[in-house]
């Protein structure tokens, strides 16, 4: 980040200004120049001082989006995304999104108009409770009053505070009196808050001895690469670390492109619909080393319980869930604090004391794994395969590509067969799993990195969800390419009424073909393509990606495509399901 852009302006000498421009010159300060939002009567005082100090602003389809995009704004950078949303039902619909952040540890700002404080409380046009709405949603909620009405110092620790430990989304509660009220803006340094967050615990010496006891100890050592290393410099660090050591790696949904996903020993997800490879390989560690993850691999069975016993060292930097982990898998090792910080320690010592590891046949063995167990998919159906669409999307993919996704069939596809060369670039909503999370997500990406080519996968499903962004995307003429797989309905929902339903499909069927191809061309797409036929889609795929400004690819895909693997709901990963097209060597 551009060091000018965090000294302070005027330190020392305050200066009189409403709310609004004390909240948008804290902004500057804290070098925020593009937020997404969405105006009503209750914000209009801060949308104007927006524009007057020259901050982009995006306009959004609805209040949802605004924050997709603002959290897809932090995805794909190490900066705050900011939204900023009106009263009323702009809150309900932000709601949504602020909790997908908040699952997934996104840091995000969110400025909410309000209706006058001494209306609160009451049955005022377009109030509601913004504190009981985001309550068990976000990180943190602040209600601007006359009590701390010092919007500067709660705009400043808000941000450093959404960035800090487990990050969060911070909701901020504004008051229209509070944002025409005129104040005194001070220029505090934000220096003066980052340092209040900053997080300085080091693994000691004698820790970094036990750790390194505990690996060398190992013949079977396997990483875990979760989104608490899902940054440039986590990413630099464990890289770093797997150079020195190329220790097999399995990632969670949230950890993808953490590390190279070209080397041999990078086994890819881990999980219900994880690559074989992955799954099998966590059935023979004897020491599973996991950074910077939740634990949530979406199976019952995890390292640590029966029949998978493996030493664990676990580094986290969310005391709660490290303690937890500690009750309940009884680590060997663990550690409270920043995994990149713990990696740095980890480095310095290992070249200190000129560590080394042995793991040749282990690495022999999950490279057999990879090679044995390719990924497959039905190469004789009739129809188009989601699968063979991403999986030739993957040829596309460069250091400078950034793929969203929706949820869903095409979702655990992407994860599978797409490798992704650098961290902060496969944006998806994992932990909260929602849909209509692809479109907004890209438009906050391609802010975040106007160079980069960014890709938003979506089934019919999901696109529908947020179809407005469509409408963003096109008249903003903002270069994204859309990619549709389009199976007419419900995929990973009609996967489960075929095992558990009898496949009777109830709300899982689309009984239009309306051409969205067609809807995005209207709305202002300069490219937009819809195929049905196989020999279509690779000369498809090479325009799309090829073709300048929005561009929009529609697939039509087999609606009775499965994903395979699969671990059952409840099972452990020796049930892992293969299905007919992913061959066991003989």
């Amino acid at each position: 980040m551009d060091m000018k852009l965090w000294e302070p302006r005027n330190e020392g000498m305050a200066t009189e200004m409403t709310g609004a421009e004390i909240l948008v010159k804290s902004l500057q300060d804290l070098g925020v120049t593009q937020v997404f939002g969405y105006a009503g009567a209750t914000i209009l005082p801060v949308f104007h001082a927006l524009a007057k100090a020259g901050i982009k602003i995006t306009v959004n389809a609805n209040e949802q989006s605004c924050a997709f995009s603002a959290a897809g704004y932090s995805r794909a950078s190490d900066r705050v995304g900011v939204a900023v949303v009106t009263s009323g039902p702009a809150i309900t619909n932000t709601l949504t999104a602020v909790a997908d952040s908040n699952a997934d540890s996104i840091p995000l700002l969110v400025f909410a108009g309000q209706v006058p404080q001494k209306k609160l409380g009451t049955d005022e046009f377009q109030h509601i409770n913004v504190t009981g709405v985001f309550a068990e949603a976000a990180k943190k909620v602040l209600l601007v009053t006359e009590n701390n009405s010092d919007i500067e110092t709660v705009v400043k620790d808000a941000y450093f505070f959404a960035r800090s430990g487990k990050p969060g989304p911070v909701v901020i509660d504004l008051p229209l009196d509070q944002q025409r009220k005129v104040g005194l803006f001070a220029g505090t340094s934000p220096e003066r808050f980052r340092l209040k967050y900053d997080d300085e615990r080091h693994l000691g010496r004698n820790q970094c001895r036990e750790f390194y006891e505990l690996l060398r100890s190992a013949k079977r050592p396997l990483l875990y690469i979760g989104g608490g290393l899902n940054s440039r410099a986590g990413s630099e660090k464990i890289r770093a670390f797997n150079r020195t050591f190329n220790i097999p790696s399995i990632n969670s949904l949230m950890g993808k492109g953490v590390l190279e996903e070209s080397l041999d020993t990078s086994l890819g997800m881990l999980g219900m619909y994880g690559t074989p490879y992955a799954n099998m390989a966590i059935q023979e560690t004897d020491l599973f080393v996991a950074f910077g993850v939740r634990w949530d691999d979406r199976v019952s069975q995890r390292v640590g319980e029966a029949g998978l016993k493996a030493n664990i060292a676990y580094f986290d930097i969310n005391a709660a869930k490290v303690q937890e982990v500690r009750v309940t898998r009884n680590p060997s090792f663990s550690f409270i604090g920043d995994a990149k910080t713990a990696l740095e320690d980890l480095l310095d010592y290992a070249k200190e004391n000129d560590i080394r590891l042995n793991i040749e046949p282990w690495q022999e063995r999950v490279t057999h794994l990879k090679r044995a167990f390719r990924l497959d998919y039905n190469r004789g159906a009739e129809a188009i395969q989601q699968a063979e669409v991403i999986d030739l999307l993957s040829t596309f993919v460069r250091e400078t590509t950034k793929i969203t996704t929706g949820v869903g069939n095409h979702q655990m596809l992407a994860a599978q067969y797409l490798k992704i060369l650098q961290p902060k670039s496969f944006l998806t909503a994992s932990g909260f799993g929602t849909m209509g999370f692809a479109l907004p997500a890209a438009v906050g990406a391609h802010y975040a990195d106007p160079t980069a080519t960014v890709i938003a996968i979506d089934g019919d499903g999901g696109i529908k969800m947020n179809m407005g962004e469509i409408h963003t995307i096109g008249s903003l003429r903002i270069p994204i390419k859309v990619l549709l797989l389009n199976n007419h309905g419900d995929g990973m929902l009609r996967n489960i009424q075929v095992a558990d339903y009898g496949a009777v499909y109830v709300a899982t069927e689309r009984c239009y073909d309306a051409n969205f191809a067609e809807i995005a061309r209207q709305c202002g797409f300069a490219f937009c393509r819809k195929i049905t036929a196989r020999p279509d889609l690779l000369p498809a795929l090479r325009e799309f990606i090829a073709a300048e400004g929005p561009a929009f690819l529609e697939v039509v895909t087999d609606k009775d495509e499965v994903v395979y693997p699969k671990i059952p709901a409840g099972k452990g990963y020796k049930e892992m399901i293969l299905g007919p097209f992913i061959k066991r060597p003989a």
